[in-house]
């Protein structure tokens, strides 16, 4: 007796239980009923088991299926644990199927989980953007490029860019159509003979530039580039110039200055060989008395030869006098 009322409890439980999650999700289940995009009941309860929002694959179903898509709830379940935006996906897909752009839900999901607004680049794909090229946000206003003659020029460019759904996985972004725009217009101008040809021509930056089809492995399409403006700079080859001419006018000074301090260097050793040579003059001359010593000594010289040696040396020095003081 007691066991059969232990299981008519149990029974009770689990169909108040079943009750109660009926009636949470029939709310659900009769709106997709109604909308012809069928969810059955323990589809929904599962999803709550998985902690997936039903509400969302519900509406996104609802949504899809009324714009003649057909997308499984597996799939928008999938999407959901595998942390994707479904409305976001949902919505882009609605999008696509109006402007007959060829968008499968694996593609999407793809693109939503590679983390690129699949919405946007739809809405991009139909209504192209503008893409201002230096990008001002970043700190650089104008694109500076040098002409041969040395004429700096500043230019403002505007790309418009069309979304590429096929490369949006994988492609690079605005980044990099910024950088080869960039780049295009330094080469384009660098290659000009003069500025004067840029500024009466403009459209030549534009038309090099798409010729050389920046947009290859890019999540863009290239349609168009506009010169939004164009400036002349600073003569960047005169400045060059000068600064040459300053940095070889400080070799020469260099070299010169070299040369001098070899000059004076050689002076003071020829000053330093005039003062060797005077004393060996004067250690000479000190051996002179000790040469007449020995003449007396050895009876080569007489005190009559040396007395006229004396007159003849007075009379030399007075002659000497007598010239420096005539000077």
């Amino acid at each position: 007796m007691i066991g059969t009322l232990i299981v008519m409890v149990l029974a009770g439980l689990i169909t108040l239980g079943f009750l109660v999650l009926f009636f949470r999700f029939f709310g659900l289940w009769f709106r997709a009923l109604l909308s012809g995009s069928y969810v059955g009941m323990g589809k929904l309860i599962g999803m709550w088991l998985r902690h997936v929002d039903p509400g969302v694959i519900v509406d996104s179903r609802i949504m899809l299926s009324k714009a003649g898509i057909d997308v499984a709830s597996d799939m928008l379940e999938t999407h959901f644990l595998a942390r994707g935006d479904v409305m976001k996906v949902s919505r882009a897909l609605v999008a696509a199927n109006k402007a007959n752009i060829p968008l499968p839900f694996q593609r999407a999901a793809a693109i939503d989980l590679a983390g690129r607004d699949v919405l946007e680049a739809v809405r991009t794909s139909v209504n192209p953007k503008v893409i201002d090229c230096p990008d001002a946000a970043k700190g650089k206003h104008t694109i500076d490029a040098v002409a041969k003659d040395g004429i700096q020029l500043q230019v403002k460019a505007r790309v418009t860019v069309r979304a590429n759904i096929e490369r949006l996985v994988g492609g690079a972004t605005e980044e990099t159509i910024i950088a080869r725009v960039g780049e295009g217009i330094v080469t384009t101008i660098g290659s000009s003979e003069s500025y004067k040809s840029v500024l009466e021509n403009p459209d030549i930056i534009s038309k090099r530039v798409l010729e050389k089809g920046l947009d290859a492995g890019t999540a863009f399409e290239i349609l168009s580039i506009d010169i939004a403006d164009i400036d002349v700079g600073a003569n960047i080859g005169a400045k060059l110039q000068a600064d040459q001419a300053e940095a070889d006018k400080r070799r020469f000074q260099a070299e010169a200055e070299k040369r001098r301090a070899a000059a004076q260097a050689q002076e003071q050793e020829m000053i330093a060989k005039v003062q060797e040579n005077r004393a060996k003059v004067v250690l000479a001359e000190a051996e002179i008395p000790l040469a007449i010593a020995e003449a007396f000594k050895s009876g080569n010289l007489g005190i009559m030869d040396y007395y006229r040696l004396k007159n003849i040396q007075a009379d030399t020095d007075m002659r000497s006098s007598i010239g420096q003081s005539g000077k």
